[in-house]
């Protein structure tokens, strides 16, 4: 079984807001953790490289340590403060880009961005120093929560906008929330893309379903001890119990939630 921890990040900043605070990490943290992944030997990959290379795509086979970084939401920190890590270390990454957001969104804005966001130009000079952007919806709804024909709307016009602005194509994306269901796969799929993240606070297999990858949280409260543990699949469980059982019931909630509004017909 081919295994790959895949890395959730959102904001990095020394000074988060009380909104994205819990899910940030410090500059320092993510210098360090590089440091330790590239002394490590990992190698890493976006996740539309991964996907490519876990189906042989021209030929091409994973490395022996492969791991995946992700970036959420697209905060403009990303641009001033993860991009020049990354560069310094050599590393890739996918960062997932809620295109109603972005500063200069303009007519297309939607939704309420937690903080400073990247503009589209900031994603282009991103996109051109080898970081995958990938789609994330156009306004971060709950996408399990939204009729078909508004969930239709929020990943086409995501995927259309980033396509457009970026001219290039866009095959991978992550849920808001990293909530889906059977029926929000689908329009994933029917959306045109071919992988998708969710969270769940697991190392990812090649057993999984494409299109609800598990990713590994990585936050302002994550050690560099839990950081080595998790990316190389020690004490996973352990690390992640309290994320884990909470993600377990909500979800019991949020499908309890749903069908009752299938049966008031608001869905």
């Amino acid at each position: 079984m081919i295994r790959v921890p895949i890395l959730m990040y959102h904001s990095v900043t020394d000074s988060p807001n009380e909104e994205t605070k819990p899910h940030s990490v410090r500059p320092s943290d993510l210098d360090e953790q590089l440091a330790y992944l590239a002394e490590s030997g990992f190698t890493p990959l976006t996740l539309g490289d991964l996907v490519a290379r876990l189906n042989k795509i021209n030929g091409r086979e994973l490395p022996g340590k492969p791991i995946v970084l992700t970036f959420d939401d697209g905060y403009a920190d990303f641009h001033a403060q993860a991009l020049p890590l990354l560069e310094r270390h050599g590393f890739p990454a996918t960062v997932f880009l809620t295109s109603g957001w972005v500063s200069d969104a303009g007519k297309d804005a939607a939704g309420r961005p937690l903080d400073d966001m990247l503009s589209w130009g900031q994603a282009r000079e991103a996109a051109q120093c080898g970081i995958e952007i990938g789609g994330h919806s156009h306004s971060h709804p709950q996408l399990d929560q939204l009729r078909a024909e508004e969930l239709r709307q929020e990943l086409r016009r995501n995927k259309g906008l980033l396509e457009d602005k970026l001219g290039t194509p866009v095959a991978t994306m992550a849920y808001p929330y990293g909530y889906s269901s059977a029926r929000v796969r689908r329009e994933v799929r029917k959306a045109g893309y071919f992988a998708a993240c969710a969270v769940n606070n697991a190392i990812a297999a090649d057993r999984h379903d494409m299109l609800a990858i598990p990713r590994l949280t990585v936050s302002r409260h994550t050690t560099i001890s839990m950081f080595k543990k998790a990316v190389e699949g020690t004490a996973v469980p352990l690390i992640y119990l309290r994320e884990r059982v909470l993600t377990k019931g909500y979800a019991v909630v949020r499908r309890t939630r749903y069908g009752l509004q299938r049966v008031r017909g608001h869905v």
